[in-house]
């Protein structure tokens, strides 16, 4: 037990320097690196949607490595990349160089952050994979608590370039020693029937509508949230906030994203997967309707973070656990990385098209409007798979 919970507190620190580094400062850098650069909100929000891309597209083989037992040279290697690419990213002096360098930082988001680790943890725990799971996410959790005010910080007395040598650091002397720390070694190479099984369940997972159902759900989902957290920074401020009062709504993000998973684990042995799923997609329109009441102020903001923050808090939970609990648990990074390929393109797509809207626009208000509608197909989707028959678990031999 107690190798499992420093496997846990390990890997979870890991994961809030990942997810802080690579994901949450990103909107705070953006504004002043725009103005050194002169690049439009589109232009560079379109970094971020290159880097989800690129993520999204390594998915499913970067899965596949973990699967095979190179967990910990995935991840370890990803933050070492995470360290040399924000370094990389610290120095640049031309824009033309800002797209390749992103679509590394694109690469190690894709072997650094949940989908690996949910990938590493299901080989640790096997069937008790949703206890693992919902242990790393509550670490994961911290990523924004803990990096939104360290970003604010460090670019009010650093600069964003100066923040960012000191977030490769981070990532250099922390992250990585976690991984290679806790992470076990390379197992021996597969079988090549073992590996044929794999190839067979990816085949059979395919045929079920259940796979379908929560394929199109997370995609919808994921997008949603992308495009919105993108643009959570300006989008607040949109409201007339004060910096401080905006990163102390941002900050908040966290803890109640905490929150949602600790109930979650705490009613976990109640709660089937799929009641969860429904009533976190349900609870998604409301914490948006939030931000376009007129005159709401704090008290609808602080609202509005605790239901958006526990909402994605659960269904991080739901997401990582949807493939063992409700598909199969063979093979699961090959299955999951497939699962997300459509989900992280989107979502690589959603900061991009957020932008565009605000530009047509010149508001946040009609993003809004669309990701409540956004809600409907999303609840239509895990349906389609909550409610289908749950499959034959015995995977017949490729």
């Amino acid at each position: 037990m107690s190798v499992h919970r420093s496997f846990i507190a390990g890997l979870g620190t890991a994961q809030i320097i990942s997810w802080g580094s690579l994901i949450y400062a990103f909107p705070l850098l953006a504004t002043p690196m725009a103005a050194d650069f002169t690049w439009s909100r589109v232009e560079i929000f379109g970094l971020a949607s290159l880097a989800l891309a690129v993520a999204g597209l390594a998915a499913y083989p970067v899965g596949r490595a973990i699967d095979r037992g190179q967990g910990r040279a995935v991840m370890a290697g990803g933050s070492l990349l995470a360290a040399l690419t924000l370094l990389i990213w610290s120095q640049v002096g031309a824009g033309w160089m800002l797209p390749p360098l992103f679509m590394l930082i694109g690469l190690a988001q894709a072997v650094t952050l949940y989908e690996p680790g949910f990938a590493v943890v299901s080989r640790r725990f096997g069937p008790q994979a949703r206890l693992g799971i919902t242990a790393l996410t509550l670490w994961g959790g911290f990523a924004s608590t803990v990096f939104v005010p360290l970003t604010q910080v460090l670019l009010d007395r650093l600069g964003w370039r100066g923040t960012l040598e000191v977030l490769a650091a981070i990532n250099l002397f922390l992250a990585l020693p976690l991984h290679l720390r806790v992470i076990d070694r390379p197992t021996p190479t597969l079988s090549h029937r073992a590996v044929a099984a794999d190839d067979g369940t990816v085949r059979w997972v395919l045929r079920q509508p259940a796979f379908w159902g929560l394929m199109a759900a997370f995609t919808l989902y994921y997008a949603l949230f992308s495009g919105i957290s993108f643009h959570l920074y300006p989008l607040l401020r949109e409201q007339n906030l004060s910096t401080a009062s905006v990163v102390l709504v941002m900050t908040l993000i966290g803890p109640a994203q905490v929150a949602g998973r600790v109930i979650v684990a705490a009613i976990a042995e109640r709660a089937p997967l799929r009641h969860v799923g429904v009533g976190t997609i349900l609870a998604l329109p409301v914490a948006l309707a939030l931000l376009l009441l007129p005159g709401g102020g704090m008290p609808a903001l602080v609202l509005f973070a605790v239901i958006y923050g526990a909402a994605n808090g659960i269904m991080t939970i739901i997401r990582g656990a949807a493939v063992p609990e409700m598909l199969t648990p063979h093979a699961y990074g090959a299955v999951n990385g497939l699962m997300s390929l459509p989900g992280s393109v989107c979502k690589a797509l959603a900061p991009l098209l957020v932008a565009l809207i605000w530009d047509l626009s010149g508001s946040y208000r009609p993003v809004l409007w669309l990701g409540i509608g956004a809600c409907v197909p999303i609840l239509a989707g895990f349906l389609l798979a909550a409610l289908t028959p749950p499959p034959d678990r015995s995977i017949p031999p490729p």
